[in-house]
């Protein structure tokens, strides 16, 4: 199916079967429950879940396949944002164009940067994209403010030119849409006590996802998917071949930046705000933890890293005393009170402690990532195969 192998058809049809039910998976409790803290099904968080997994993907193809660890990263993401917002600006609010343009300028752009960095290898090739991400947070934070806006970001104004969009109505305000559908949009579906909403700017980002999960699929399977893992084996026994790893890698930079590119562009497309701080060093920090925390080289362990680490930052940072002492209120005073001092410096602000905890516990216990966690849980109920057995009942040793 499409070109892929029976395995990999079925893990393309399960993530298109979790993406499509994600408004019922994310929303397992009640509203108005004591649980109810954990839902995640509302659109602004599953827009993030799909659009950091692009992101994460793009990044896997890089660093899971050829081993080179880029710190830079945001400055991809940051360059695609400036460029849909730019479209939005200046030609239309219909996201097409926005998000094509994204693509195509920080793929522009990574080349520039690849072709420098990868020059050199290691610690090296890190330090030069993360100084690369760096002077691009700086410039546009400063010197292109007339570009990028400066601290104050851009967004879409009514008296923009968008030679492509007509005048809008008095009082309205330019909002993202696909040919007219607002990507703010939401049906809303009430059973029970649950309420379950469905927006279109989810299901859009979720589509772009499926396609670039399907093309991650198809470069990790292909031959030039082949030599960037010989890269990452052995680049120096690959050269003594005749064989010039260069053009490889720089592709592979190249198709990694318009994966965050394209993530960029999404985001505008979801939220019409773009800030330099998108390209600040520790977004590039993130999605090296997205990629290591779900599995580096796998190819659904990005899109888990994302989606975990969107979960603690949306979810727990969220959860403050007030609630934990909703939790523990049937405990007496003295206990309820001892719970909550020892609780809460793992959550609210304390998050990034959670996740550092989690992170430490991944590297040590399991190298391979939440893939290599679930494929031991599958393995513990995996049934063995009973030996085969003579026409006596006794079991027929092997010639």
């Amino acid at each position: 199916m499409f070109g892929l192998d029976k395995k990999d058809t079925r893990l393309l049809i399960l993530v298109a079967i979790l993406v499509a039910l994600a408004p019922f998976l994310l929303n397992p409790f009640p509203e108005g429950s004591a649980m109810a803290q954990f839902n995640a099904g509302y659109p602004d968080l599953m827009q993030r879940f799909v659009i950091f997994g692009i992101f994460a993907i793009g990044f896997n193809i890089l660093f899971g396949l050829t081993g080179y660890l880029s710190f830079g990263h945001a400055a991809f993401l940051g360059v695609g944002s400036y460029a849909a917002i730019w479209m939005m600006k200046l030609l239309t609010m219909n996201v097409i164009p926005a998000i094509f343009v994204s693509v195509i300028v920080a793929g522009i752009f990574s080349l520039a940067v690849g072709w420098i960095s990868l020059r050199r290898s290691g610690i090296y090739f890190s330090i030069l994209t993360l100084a690369f991400a760096q002077m691009s947070y700086s410039l546009a934070y400063s010197v292109l403010t007339p570009i990028t806006g400066g601290e104050t970001g851009l967004q879409p104004k009514v008296n923009d030119p968008r030679v492509l969009d007509g005048a809008l109505a008095e009082g309205a305000t330019p909002k993202a849409n696909l040919f007219g559908l607002e990507m703010g949009s939401s049906f809303e579906w009430s059973v029970g006590g649950w309420l379950f909403t469905f927006n279109a700017g989810y299901y859009l980002a979720a589509v772009v996802m499926l396609i670039a999960f399907y093309m991650s699929i198809r470069i990790f399977r292909s031959p030039f998917g082949m030599m960037l893992r010989a890269v990452k084996s052995n680049q120096q026994r690959l050269n003594y071949t005749g064989l010039n790893a260069k053009p490889y890698t720089l592709a592979a930079f190249v198709i990694s930046g318009m994966y965050a590119g394209l993530a960029g562009g999404l985001m505008v497309a979801m939220d019409t705000q773009v800030g330099a701080e998108r390209m600040f060093w520790t977004a590039s920090g993130e999605v090296v933890l997205m990629s290591i925390l779900g599995g580096v080289g796998t190819l659904i362990g990005p899109v888990l890293g994302a989606g975990a680490i969107k979960y603690m930052e949306n979810i727990l940072s969220k959860i403050n005393k007030e609630i934990l002492h909703q939790w523990f209120a049937f405990m007496p005073d003295g206990i309820e009170d001892i719970l909550v001092s020892l609780v809460y410096p793992f959550i609210g602000k304390g998050w990034h402690l959670t996740l550092g905890i989690i992170f430490m516990l991944v590297v040590i216990f399991l190298p391979g990532g939440l893939v290599e966690g679930g494929q031991r849980v599958a393995r513990l109920f995996k049934r063995k195969k009973p030996a085969e057995d003579g026409p006596d009942g006794k079991t027929t040793p092997a010639e």
